[in-house]
């Protein structure tokens, strides 16, 4: 079993994106979830920060945690670190007392304490009534800040933040080998991530400007797997069953750029040929598109909403 630590404010959007790198994901507690398996893959997860060989389970105070890490297994070699977290301070723990104390347990069973460069680091994780206490496995590569929209080649306001565009590649199931689309691709910001993750990744865009540009940021940040056309996202130019996911950020407001094409005949379209050449996606839009997306044979595997400012919420659904 591991502990999974998860980043931003809707632990059931990031314990769906960690289920793309992990099996048996569960949110444990605020901030918290538990695996039955991990991959390698937790390295490119976005809401998820690290993923720990979990020791146990017990109540969220240092001497139930002192409890659990004397009955544990500590036959590990090497020095030892402790951090402990009070997950968004909603425990009320003292974390200076968690790690000295719980540093002293492992001082007791022979291991010698090196706070700059342990060997292994002890992850002591309380989160409301609950903590998790685990040895540090892997640790995500937090460098989304390199990729703001603002500073890549081409800009265009709108950009989606790269961190959201990671989450959604991975619902989508980019990996090494995958085959990715975004039929509406903007920028490309969805398509550099899906990207780096080692997908093979499409952009089609209805205006040659924004595909050209799709491709200048996509050969800035990737040195091959990719292609950008001018395309129509109601007519794909891709063979039945020839992508393992499709990901596209629906336009916002009433009007397409397509043909004349209104927003709702615009999305119905692209999601019956995401149907045709996928066998999975994620659609993100101003509203929900799940009624459509049945109308067109998906099944809706989940829902999230996602609050970007005052005025604009953003509707997710993932879809098999």
């Amino acid at each position: 079993m591991y502990a999974l630590e998860l980043g931003g404010e809707d632990d059931r959007f990031a314990a769906a994106e960690a289920a793309s790198a992990a099996t048996g994901v569960e949110v444990a507690a605020p901030g918290l979830a538990t695996a039955t398996t991990i991959s390698d893959r937790v390295q490119t997860l976005a809401y998820t920060h690290r993923a720990s060989e979990l020791l146990g389970t017990t109540d969220a105070d240092v001497e139930s945690a002192k409890v659990l890490l004397e009955a544990s297994d500590l036959s590990r070699e090497g020095t030892v670190a402790v951090r402990a977290r009070d997950v968004r301070e909603t425990a009320d723990i003292d974390t200076q007392r968690a790690e000295r104390e719980l540093g002293q347990v492992l001082v007791d069973a022979g291991f010698t304490v090196d706070l700059d460069d342990p060997d292994h680091e002890l992850r002591a994780l309380f989160s409301k009534e609950t903590c998790l206490l685990g040895w540090l496995e892997t640790v995500s590569i937090r460098d989304y800040g390199t990729r703001k929209p603002t500073d890549r080649p081409f800009f265009q306001p709108g950009g989606m933040d790269p961190l959201l565009a990671r989450a959604l590649v991975n619902l989508a199931g980019a990996c090494p080998g995958a085959k990715i689309l975004d039929p509406m691709c903007g920028t490309g910001g969805v398509l550099i991530e899906g990207g780096l993750v080692g997908a093979t990744v499409y952009g089609t865009d209805a205006q040659r400007k924004m595909a050209r540009g799709a491709a200048t940021n996509l050969d800035h940040y990737l040195d091959s797997g990719w292609a950008t056309m001018q395309g129509d996202a109601t007519h794909l130019p891709f063979p039945d069953g020839s992508l393992d996911g499709v990901v596209f950020d629906a336009p916002y407001g009433r009007q397409s750029k397509i043909a004349n094409l209104g927003l709702d005949d615009l999305v119905e379209g692209a999601l019956e040929e995401a149907k045709r050449v996928a066998e999975r996606a994620v659609v993100v839009g101003d509203r929900s598109w799940a009624d459509a997306a049945r109308e067109a044979g998906w099944e809706v595997e989940s829902e999230f909403e996602r609050r970007v400012h005052r005025s604009l919420d953003r509707f997710i659904i993932v879809l098999d």
